[in-house]
């Protein structure tokens, strides 16, 4: 796709995010929002995916043959969901249940809901770069040459389950892995820094024997850039790690940039001023 489509499908995920976390008045936009552009950048355009002869997208657990990818921070799943519906993988429709009883998507993405693009159960931290490894070492053994995605918050760097997938990776040469941190700054309970420093997260992956490329997560044209730089250092040996700055709530300017909208939905009033800043561009669900 042309930067100016992915743009415009990410503004409409944006307002997938704002509507879905205020209609059930739970949810994390923050995060969500800050993220929007990678996973699009990722789900239309660079990942290789299964679709059929009417652009609905062909999904098994298993994702022989094609990219796949893992979200770790799962809490951040309403960009998750709007990324895989407007993909192609269920109606966009089934937006407007997001968190509620019997629906398929649940706060933190589950399996056990057998929704089409979910390969996993996340949200509890630390776990998603354990689960991408073996999901790549996987692919290896079975000859399959397509690649494993996996994202990751800053804040879950605090989990020491990371730092032994981190170990391990390298030391195998699972080089078929592509992962990314959203390098925003915040977490729960306030900005990283103050709540347990991560100091120089490129420099410990990079010592541990990671290749690391930095990338702006809020601009478009970079990543693309970025994600088509670090496909092509896939299969040299070495996993890969984007540190990628974001701002969290990027989109719309009374989230960005603070903690406080971690996981807090907006009014009534407040989402009709995120929505006045988010163009229309493939229509509401």
């Amino acid at each position: 796709m042309e930067i100016q489509e992915l743009k415009n499908v990410a503004s409409q995920v944006r307002r997938d995010i704002v509507r879905m976390v205020h209609g059930c008045q739970s949810g994390h936009p923050g995060g969500s929002l800050g993220c929007t552009d990678l996973l699009v950048g990722l789900f239309f355009d660079q990942m290789t995916l299964k679709s059929d002869s009417e652009g609905k997208k062909i999904f098994d657990m298993n994702g022989t043959n094609e990219d796949i990818f893992f979200l770790s921070n799962g809490h951040i799943s309403p960009v998750f969901y709007s990324v895989l519906a407007r993909s192609g993988y269920f109606p966009k429709e089934e937006l407007a249940t997001f968190r509620k009883l019997n629906s398929r998507l649940q706060g933190h993405p589950t399996t056990h809901e057998h929704l089409d693009g979910v390969r996993i159960a996340s949200g509890s931290l630390g776990q998603g770069l354990s689960v991408a490894i073996g999901a790549a070492e996987a692919k290896k053994l079975n000859g399959d040459k397509s690649l494993v995605f996996v994202l990751m918050g800053d804040g879950e760097q605090n989990e020491g389950q990371v730092w032994e997938a981190a170990t391990y990776a390298p030391h195998h040469k699972v080089d078929n892995l592509i992962a990314f941190i959203d390098f925003n700054g915040q977490q729960i309970d306030g900005p990283t820094d103050k709540v347990m420093n991560n100091r120089d997260l490129g420099a410990k992956y990079e010592a541990f024997g990671w290749k690391v490329i930095k990338m702006n997560g809020n601009d478009m044209e970079d990543v693309i850039k970025v994600l088509k730089e670090a496909r092509s250092l896939s299969g040299q040996g070495t996993p890969i790690m984007v540190i990628m700055k974001t701002e969290m709530g990027a989109g719309v300017d009374f989230m960005m940039g603070s903690h406080k909208w971690h996981g807090v939905a907006p009014n009534d009033e407040q989402l009709a001023a995120a929505l006045a800043q988010l163009p229309e561009t493939l229509g509401d669900y």
